[in-house]
């Protein structure tokens, strides 16, 4: 359900009204089924609502975890409290998908200042992940029907995101984006690897990361027989991949990757994480605090996370 402050329930019931009966009854909504009720009755939905991981005949089923602190969960603004609940929700869907209950997690969104606030430092969804799952490491995958890119590193310091990543760790991405792309079916992915710097460092003019990192790890990715290419400049490589060119952009940094697929399509891009023990897609977008419990939240980027988490589901991709 996401951060409970925000507009995590009402996208989440915009969305199964949607539904077919029986896909609706296949969903299981983990989190809190008196918000669910609540936000059902905002959006005028008609749902019903049944307590436990089954149901049938177009029923919700729903996994209630009760949290800490809930009369002090406030309507569109942060509080340790959603915080809290919203931590609580993301550890019971990652106890269920380990046990082999449900398939594929779908989040809606946290706000990372109020799991802060509850004691729960991670950087987001994805780090949050790892550290359930015990994973020692992950990648983030932003997926669209135009563009799909895979970043290197995500949340950290532009600084750091330039000293940090090692010959290992960009082989790792490209390996991990080949995989998954090959599990949803593509036989032999065609991945770019974006540089770093201007222009891929002009020959070391502006940097050496490029022959450093990146060329090495493309190198050894095409020696395991990976169809990849780069280093590419940022200013071009996306450009081309829009066009067809390539199924996949490895992007070295978090707004590298995120700038170009949301502005191509910002309601159908979807967060996915790769490299965990279990399968999960998100939405893109934030916890909307100056739109929550209003009823006018787009539900558009929930159903694209719920589509893909269909199609993971049926082809296997983690």
């Amino acid at each position: 359900m996401g951060d409970p402050s925000g507009i995590g329930p009402e996208i989440i019931v915009a969305t199964l009204v949607e539904m077919a009966p029986e896909a609706r009854s296949n969903s299981v909504v983990i989190g809190n089924i008196d918000l669910l009720r609540r936000a059902d009755k905002l959006r005028a939905s008609g749902l019903t609502f049944v307590d436990g991981i089954d149901a049938s005949d177009g029923d919700v089923p729903v996994v209630h975890v009760p949290t800490k602190g809930q009369e002090q969960i406030a309507d569109g603004k942060e509080t340790p409290a959603g915080g809290e609940a919203a931590y609580r929700f993301v550890e019971k869907a990652v106890e269920l998908s380990l046990a082999g209950d449900i398939s594929v997690i779908v989040t809606a969104p946290l706000n990372k200042a109020a799991m802060h606030s509850a004691g729960h430092h991670f950087d987001g969804h994805t780090e949050l992940l790892a550290h359930l799952t015990g994973a020692t490491s992950s990648f983030m995958l932003l997926a669209g029907d135009k563009l799909n890119a895979i970043h290197v590193t995500t949340h950290m310091s532009l600084r750091n995101a330039a000293e940090k990543p090692s010959v290992e760790r960009v082989l790792d991405t490209i390996r991990a984006g080949h995989a998954h792309f090959r599990e949803l079916g593509i036989e032999r992915p065609r991945i770019a690897v974006a540089g770093l710097n201007p222009h891929c460092g002009e020959g070391g003019i502006f940097g050496t990361e490029e022959a450093e990192r990146i060329t090495p790890a493309v190198n050894a990715a095409k020696e395991e027989g990976i169809d990849v290419q780069g280093p590419i400049s940022g200013d071009t490589v996306f450009y081309r991949a829009l066009k067809g060119e390539f199924d996949l952009v490895v992007a070295q940094y978090h707004d590298q990757g995120h700038i170009p697929t949301k502005l191509i399509a910002f309601d159908e891009t979807v967060n996915v994480s790769l490299g965990l023990p279990i399968r999960r897609t998100s939405v893109d977008h934030g916890t909307a605090f100056d739109i929550a419990w209003k009823g006018v939240a787009d539900n558009t980027n929930m159903k694209s996370a719920i589509a893909y988490a269909l199609r993971m589901a049926d082809g296997h991709g983690a």
